[in-house]
């Protein structure tokens, strides 16, 4: 083999491994990443002033941020990242306490509701819509049991008894 030759077959091999990165660059798998505390805002609404630490903790669960030099504010973050979009929701919300008491409330960014631009995905919480027109089953009907006898009476009693 010549050095001409060698020299003609490095921009082929160039190419090649080129175009086979390309061609393999689409086939790497990105997943959807949640991070944080899903909320709805039928959640957020709930929370006003007054609530105790712990009612606000049953609503909305544990708080993503709870800075140990700021213990008078809570924070509830929520990311998701969609895979190949580059589409990022993000919902941001802030509990401020006094005296162990909701002081303010804070809506920094809420979650967007779900519309046509967005994916099915971002719906997973909910419940498909019932349909009207379909028909609804009925329930199965619960089994027979046999009839009870009902309890003697005074008048079914002998007189000696």
């Amino acid at each position: 083999m010549s050095p001409s030759d060698a020299r003609n077959r490095f921009p082929i091999a160039a190419a090649l491994a080129l175009l086979l990165a390309a061609a393999t660059a689409g086939c790497v798998y990105r997943p959807d990443i949640q991070q944080g505390n899903l909320l709805k805002l039928t959640e957020v609404e709930q929370v006003t002033v007054g609530m105790s630490r712990s009612q606000v903790r049953y609503l909305l669960g544990t708080p993503m941020v709870s800075d140990p030099f700021a213990p008078h504010r809570w924070d509830y973050v929520y990311r998701r990242t969609y895979g190949r979009d580059r589409q990022v929701d993000t919902a941001h919300f802030i509990v401020r306490f006094e005296d162990d008491k909701v002081s303010a409330v804070e809506k920094v960014a809420l979650p967007q509701p779900p519309g046509p631009d967005r994916p099915a995905s971002w719906r997973f919480w909910q419940k498909p819509p019932v349909d009207a027109t379909a028909p609804v089953a009925e329930p199965p009907a619960p089994p027979s049991s046999p009839p009870i006898d009902p309890l003697p009476t005074d008048a079914d009693r002998p007189n000696g008894a």
